[in-house]
């Protein structure tokens, strides 16, 4: 017997590997903002609220991918946008770490995970699941 019903579809593997990749980049940056939180304050800093700025940003960009996973999962077309805005932005940031900077362990994954998520997110069968109107 199939506990499936038409107003709640299963979303497709491409659809549920994007949701793994989204996740991992949301815990990752709530990893970084935590470490961020830490270092502000063990290290004296003439501007802790700069640094706090940062840790607020990474803290809410893993939040949002953590919302636009779970919008994915559930697969809500709204949630697609966000993600291939974030995936977007994130590509020159890991040029810019990986090659310019010459930080390949900070820069590689983020191109990487921006690269996978937008391809995945692309192919036919995400499209079709994503693309129905709710």
């Amino acid at each position: 017997m199939n506990d499936q019903t038409e107003d709640d579809p299963q979303p497709p593997g491409t659809v549920r590997l994007a949701v793994l990749l989204v996740a991992v980049e949301a815990l990752g940056l709530l990893i970084v903002a935590a470490v961020l939180a830490g270092l502000a304050f063990v290290h004296t800093s003439n501007r802790l609220w700069a640094a706090l700025a940062i840790v607020g940003f990474a803290l809410l960009g893993g939040l949002v991918l953590a919302a636009c996973a779970r919008g994915l999962l559930r697969l809500r077309p709204s949630a697609r946008s966000p993600v291939v805005l974030i995936q977007l932005l994130a590509l020159p940031v890991g040029y810019s770490l990986g090659v310019q900077a010459g930080r390949p362990l900070a820069g590689v994954p983020i191109l990487l995970l921006a690269v996978a998520v937008l391809v995945v997110l692309f192919t036919p069968s995400a499209r079709a699941a994503l693309d129905r109107l709710r």
